[in-house]
């Protein structure tokens, strides 16, 4: 029987720069999610690869003295190994400046063209380098870019331009009639509501302003506007031909199942690219699922302020499977999630070490002191024994509904809660008081038969997300990983069979003070290298200064500028108060200032101000209402480290009690900025 085909991609990285972890998020998800539809049976072809094409290659290309396929060539190298060593299974790596790829880009154009949905014109509006977009004033946001927060300029060329609203229509019935073509359902709302029922315009599909791009071959002047040339490596790259010869691989792994993509790039892929496809009578995709950010502290990332993760310096500290299990595990489905140094430690010790590693470890070691190694059915079973079993055997089906979902990481969560089902048998079952009488040795044969088997079956299903570790603990049970189809059986370990004498530690619990300093001297060398690089391209120092110059994407940098263009980072203004009244020091001494890390904030319902925070502050947690909602979202909020007053009597706000209050500076204008230590502080730490 044929198995049944299964096309998975991301969105293939731009070549401006080195992935960070946020980047490489996506190919770790991409990577789990074909994995387990390899583990169900499926024939996947699983793509990824890079974008190397536009002006704000060219000028980073020129910036750095070298031409732009050198650059793009050391771009695309880096980032490929970086998939590499996060153990990405991808099937075909895909460049844009392939051979192949560009052959078919210069008659796609031309089948378009010739069909009469491209057509040739003159633009003028405002562009964003960064972007690679053209906007008309009133698409624009405060005079800025809608989409990344940065200047446009003006610009006026010949370009050809094709008839986005030809096709509106029958784009909007599909998505209605198609209820799983977007995910999640906000990413729908927002494009329908905010881009396809106000109207479509057309839309600028080539450049004469550089050359850094396919050139289309009946006008050479101009080149191919880099997103049809990004979104089609989606069937370029399985053979897709638009003469009408397309390979048997495109006939059978197109439509793609899975277009998984950052929610910034939504619009792209759920507007121009089921467009251009319909202008080439080819079927749209079955699903893109806009997947959210993954945030530093709750910030996005930035050079300047050192606060970058890449992932090739998180696993030099915690290792491939951590790294892995970290951003699959902690990004929730649509909200973003936040990374940091501290959060990865913490999580390696609690989950990886603590439920995993210690159960993997504590099994195999009982087995070796009672046993010589020897794990053996004995058939003595207690009541206990039945729901092990039962939360073991039921745990593939549920990992299954996840999956099916794209929620990875509730389908982890499944995995891990057999896990912990296994520490507490642990703890009910008491091997090391079964092994104090003699008579109770076959009871303690079971018991240590059904961990072993239960972790064998967990170990299984973990392979799709954490790979070396899932191999590694069938190695030390000395048994192979389970199909898909023996994942939901219990007893299939080999009664007899002999455990390693000497267990491997799978994660080493690890120390905030010893990681601190490491990440302290990554953090500087970012900084280093930062200042460096605006030294080198005569620059004025400033993250605004350096996205106008070289396309930087962090949206802080773009806020930093506008700030500046603004006058508001000028140190030179200042605000006065009306003193209130003299207070002594005891007065102040009264008041207990502590620094507390928000662990989770949402939205006061029917409230236009308040956010309602759980927070940290050493051992407790307070909930603390607060009016910060105009200059924070609850995703922004969570894992920043702020100033708590926490012995504020406890009010009752729009029907919620609050513990205590978060700290802000507030300008003349009512903008707000929570008070933050300006270096890592724990939890807890008094404020002085």
């Amino acid at each position: 029987m044929d198995k049944k085909p299964y096309y998975i991609t991301t969105a293939i990285a731009y070549t401006s720069g080195k992935p960070h972890i946020g980047n490489t998020y996506e190919a770790v998800l991409a990577d789990s999610i074909a994995r387990f539809k390899r583990y169900q049976g499926y024939d996947v072809f699983f793509q990824t690869g890079t974008d190397e094409h536009g002006q704000k290659i060219e000028e980073k290309a020129k910036q750095a003295g070298i031409t732009p396929k050198e650059f793009v060539d050391g771009v695309s190298g880096e980032i490929k190994s970086i998939w590499d060593l996060m153990g990405t299974s991808y099937d075909k790596f895909i460049r844009t400046t392939d051979a192949d790829h560009e052959a078919q880009i210069k008659k796609i154009f031309k089948k378009m063209y010739d069909k009469g949905d491209i057509y040739k014109s003159e633009y003028e509006g405002m562009y964003c380098t960064p972007c690679e977009s053209f906007w008309t004033e009133s698409q624009l946001v405060n005079g800025k870019c809608p989409d990344c927060g940065r200047d446009v300029k003006p610009a006026k060329e010949e370009a050809y331009f094709f008839r986005m609203s030809k096709y509106a229509p029958r784009l909007i019935e599909h998505i209605n009639n198609h209820p799983e073509f977007i995910q999640p359902v906000s990413r729908k709302n927002e494009m329908m509501n905010n881009f396809l029922l106000p109207g479509l315009q057309d839309l600028c599909v080539s450049r004469t302003s550089f050359t850094w791009g396919i050139p289309v071959d009946f006008d050479p002047k101009h080149v191919v506007y880099v997103w049809l040339d990004a979104l089609s490596n989606y069937i370029t790259g399985i053979g897709y031909d638009a003469d009408g010869n397309s390979t048997e691989q495109f006939k059978k792994y197109w439509p793609a199942d899975l277009h998984l993509i950052g929610k910034d790039i939504i619009r792209f892929h759920t507007i121009y690219w089921p467009i251009f496809l319909m202008s080439l009578d080819i079927p749209l995709p079955k699903q893109v699922f806009g997947h959210p950010w993954l945030l530093q502290g709750g910030e996005k990332m930035s050079k300047s302020r050192g606060n970058v993760l890449y992932a090739d310096d998180l696993v030099s500290i915690f290792g491939v499977d951590a790294v892995r299990y970290f951003v699959l595990h902690e990004m929730p489905f649509e909200n973003d999630g936040v990374i940091t140094w501290e959060l990865v430690v913490e999580r390696t010790n609690s989950d990886l070490a603590n439920t995993l590693g210690n159960l993997v470890n504590r099994t195999i070691s009982m087995s070796n002191k009672y046993f010589d190694g020897v794990v053996k059915s004995t058939g003595v079973t207690e009541d206990v024994d039945a729901d092990l079993k039962a939360v073991v055997t039921a745990t593939r089906d549920k990992v299954v509904e996840k999956m099916d979902a794209l929620r990875v990481a509730d389908a982890i969560s499944e995995i891990f809660t057999l896990f912990k089902r296994c520490n507490k048998y642990i703890d009910e079952t008491t091997p090391w008081l079964l092994a104090k009488d003699e008579a109770k040795a076959d009871r303690l044969s079971e018991v240590l038969y059904n961990l072993t088997e239960s972790i064998m079956i967990g170990a299984s299903l973990l392979e799709n997300f954490l790979p070396d570790t899932a191999k590694k603990i069938a190695a030390q049970l000395n048994a192979e990983l389970r199909s898909y189809d023996d994942a939901a059986t219990f007893g299939l370990y080999t009664s007899g069979n002999k455990v390693t004498a000497t267990p491997e530690i799978l994660f080493a619990r690890m120390d905030w003070k010893e990681i601190e300093p490491v990440t302290l001297q990554i953090q500087e060398k970012q900084r280093a290298e930062y200042e460096e690089e605006q030294r080198r391209l005569g620059l004025a120092e400033g993250e605004g200064a350096a996205a106008a110059a070289s396309g930087a994407t962090d949206a802080p940098a773009a806020k930093d500028a506008a700030q500046a263009d603004a006058g508001e980072g000028d140190e030179s203004r200042f605000i006065d108060l009306e003193a209130k009244e003299e207070i002594t020091y005891d007065d102040f001494a009264k008041m207990q200032f502590q620094v507390g890390v928000i662990q989770k904030c949402e939205e006061v319902p029917k409230s236009k101000k308040l956010l309602c925070s759980q927070v940290k502050v050493g051992s407790k947690t307070l909930q603390i209402v607060s009016g910060i909602k105009k200059a924070y979202s609850p995703e922004q909020m969570v894992g920043k480290h702020v100033m708590v007053l926490v012995n504020l009597k406890p009010a009752t706000l729009a029907g919620l009690k609050s513990e205590g209050m978060l700290l802000c500076a507030e300008d003349e204008n009512g903008a707000l900025a929570l008070m933050t230590p300006d270096s890592f502080m724990p939890s807890g730490s008094e404020i002085c």
